[in-house]
């Protein structure tokens, strides 16, 4: 008897096909394109700030980040949080090593950031302590030498 395709006995041709399904199905969940990266985060407009400057703001989880990455050589901005609302739970700032040599955050509290001459770009979250909800505004002062008071 020859090799026909139609002398192939049929169990074998099942398995046959139920195995190379399962093959494609598998693959199909490994395809490169069918994760996505997740979406770059939107900025958004939490907090007054005057004057104006290149500051974005972001949420990362329940922090408000205040981007100033874009920032360089000396300058001072305020924030105020709007009416109603209060200010964020935690506030974090996002510095670019080498534009700004130190940060300086007045609330309630002053704290000073020193920012190293190189390097990625850091995140420096403000301790709780620093500010109250009913804080009336935070000066931010950023400082391109190490000129400022201590």
């Amino acid at each position: 008897m020859l090799n026909h395709p139609a002398s192939i006995r049929p169990l074998p041709l099942a398995v046959l096909t139920v195995l190379l399904c399962a093959g494609l199905a598998s693959c199909a969940m490994h395809w490169p394109w069918r994760h996505r990266a997740p979406p770059a985060p939107q900025p958004v407009h939490e907090l007054s700030i005057q004057p104006q400057a290149p500051i974005l703001q972001f949420w990362d989880r329940n922090t408000l980040l205040i981007d100033l990455t874009a920032l360089s050589g000396d300058g001072a901005a305020t924030l105020s949080a709007a009416a109603g609302r209060g200010w964020p739970i935690r506030l974090e700032f996002r510095v670019q090593p080498g534009s700004i040599a130190r940060l300086e955050v007045q609330g309630l509290e002053r704290v000073v950031y020193e920012i190293p001459t190189q390097g990625a770009a850091m995140l420096f979250k403000l301790a709780p302590s620093a500010y109250v909800h009913d804080t009336p505004q935070i000066t931010v002062r950023w400082i391109a030498a190490d000129d400022s008071a201590r």
